[in-house]
């Protein structure tokens, strides 16, 4: 707070100065852990208490003036009268005791500073996916004590799906200047340097470093692409023997480097969600082969469930849905043995495509009819479709003999499964087409898809983070959102 009472041009209030004075070396070290109150703040009382005992002589009341005191009042009134108060002032206050200091650093009053001081990046707060071609990513801004911070979210290293997301700072905001704000450039490694940010729109703005001379290392290109891959990747390019592999890694840092931190955010929300629900729907990071783990968001609409990337890569870019689940068509597995084997889960699904195929085309049929030519045929769905209750039993569960996966380490039960397809594509989004596949519930947190065409398993992981300024206004705003990052890479 001191550094910040003097970045503001504000020193410390003439309470401090009087206690700095009184204090020795030891008293100084030891100013977190004085009292509330001192002999200054007594002082300033009884002068209060002497004015109202004066107002009250001269009034026909003879009952003495109650005792008044700032410390005496409750923290939600005390967070709402800081609020109040201009920003320079707030470093001085939070000098005065340690009560009032702890109040200052209230998220509530640095919330409504952001929006007092630095109106014009109120609408940055939240989650927002970077226009970085077919990569995509997803960017946190928050309120973070004097600053607003946007925070970029990575996967964990492959295949380490489990494992908790990593996060790096992109830019920050000053929040203590009256008039104007500071924009800090973060990317890099030599420190925070200028940067601009601009509001495009509501639910648009876009960054821009001043000094990209600040993301250059004086080892050249060769030692920036090693220092991204180990943060990338958590490994060297010697430890990856995958020839392809490595074409797509450097691949994606020659095109990510390019932008410099300058690039175009667009808002994303949360999906929303309702208890019959199959599971809660949110963020969750899956494995995709030699791409590695990316970000998508599971989110649920009727009768169907879909997987749309967050984060993507040249063959299916990020904002199109990566894989459908058709709620109304439950696979039943066969026995642990018979699963084992490729063929007899190949059959199981193609029947169940030919299934939604059939019901499809007679939807179809009803609909060139007309409303007016008769009632429809009543289709007999099967017992093991619709939406199941969650609470069943845990069936044994394995990947058949010759299907891939990255993690090895997949959960050996699951609750249900369902007919499902999965968007393949060529490189550059080519040819892109929806095949087959089955979508294995887990448990609340983890869920998979088995590619039948490419005889690959992909596993996700809810990401464990809480989001705030995420949710959307309605249901449509959602479906409206989901439209748009989709229209980009189409």
């Amino acid at each position: 707070m001191a550094v910040c009472a003097r970045l503001c041009g504000v020193g410390p209030s003439r309470g401090c100065r009087r206690r700095q004075q009184r204090r020795d070396p030891a008293e100084t070290a030891a100013a977190d852990s004085e009292p509330d109150t001192d002999l200054e703040e007594e002082r300033i009382e009884a002068g209060a208490a002497e004015l109202c005992s004066e107002w009250s002589g001269r009034s026909s009341s003879p009952s003495p003036p109650p005792r008044c005191s700032l410390l005496e009042l409750p923290p939600e009134l005390l967070v709402e009268i800081f609020a109040s108060l201009p920003g320079t002032d707030l470093p001085s206050l939070a000098q005065v005791c340690t009560k009032f200091c702890r109040i200052l650093h209230n998220d509530t009053i640095w919330r409504r500073r952001c929006r007092e001081v630095l109106h014009r990046y109120r609408h940055i707060l939240g989650l927002w996916q970077p226009d970085i071609g077919p990569y995509g990513g997803l960017l946190n801004v928050v309120v973070d004590g004097l600053f607003i911070i946007g925070w970029m979210y990575l996967p964990p290293h492959d295949p380490h799906v489990d494992d908790p997301m990593r996060f790096k700072p992109l830019f920050r905001i000053h929040l203590m200047e009256r008039k104007s704000a500071t924009v800090e450039c973060m990317y890099g490694h030599r420190g925070p340097h200028n940067g601009h940010i601009q509001i495009v729109k509501k639910d648009e703005f876009s960054t821009k470093c001043n000094q990209t001379e600040h993301h250059r290392m004086s080892g050249g290109r060769q030692e920036e692409f090693r220092t991204w891959l180990r943060e990338e990747w958590g490994r060297t390019l010697e430890d990856i023997f995958h020839e392809h592999m490595q074409e797509l890694i450097l691949m994606k840092f020659i095109y990510t480097s390019q932008y410099d931190n300058c690039l175009t955010y667009r808002r994303i929300y949360l999906p929303p969600s309702h208890p019959d629900d199959l599971i809660r729907p949110g963020l969750f990071k899956g494995t995709y082969g030699s791409h590695g783990l990316e970000i998508v968001m599971l989110s649920f609409h009727g009768k169907h469930a879909r997987v749309t990337k967050i984060t993507g890569d040249p063959n299916i870019p990020a904002g199109q849905q990566t894989v459908e689940i058709d709620l109304m068509h439950r696979i039943q597995l066969p026995n642990i043995e018979s699963l084992c084997n490729f063929n007899e889960l190949s059959r199981i699904v193609l029947e169940a495509q030919e299934q939604v195929r059939q019901e499809q085309q007679r939807q179809e049929d009803r609909t060139e009819d007309g409303e007016g030519s008769g009632p429809p045929t009543e289709v007999r769905e099967p017992e093991n479709e619709g939406a199941a209750p969650l609470k069943e039993e845990p069936v044994q569960f394995v990947l058949p003999v010759g299907v891939s996966s990255r993690n090895e380490n997949y959960p050996r039960t699951c609750r249900m499964c369902f007919y499902g397809t999965g968007l393949i594509a060529g490189h550059g989004f080519t040819s892109p087409e929806r095949t087959p596949g089955v979508f294995i519930l887990f448990d609340e947190d983890r869920f998979g898809f088995i590619w039948l065409e490419l005889k690959s398993f992909s596993l996700y992981s809810r990401v464990q983070a809480t989001f705030r300024n995420a949710d959307a206004p309605s249901p449509q705003a959602f479906e409206e959102m989901l439209k748009n990052i989709q229209s980009l890479t189409s």
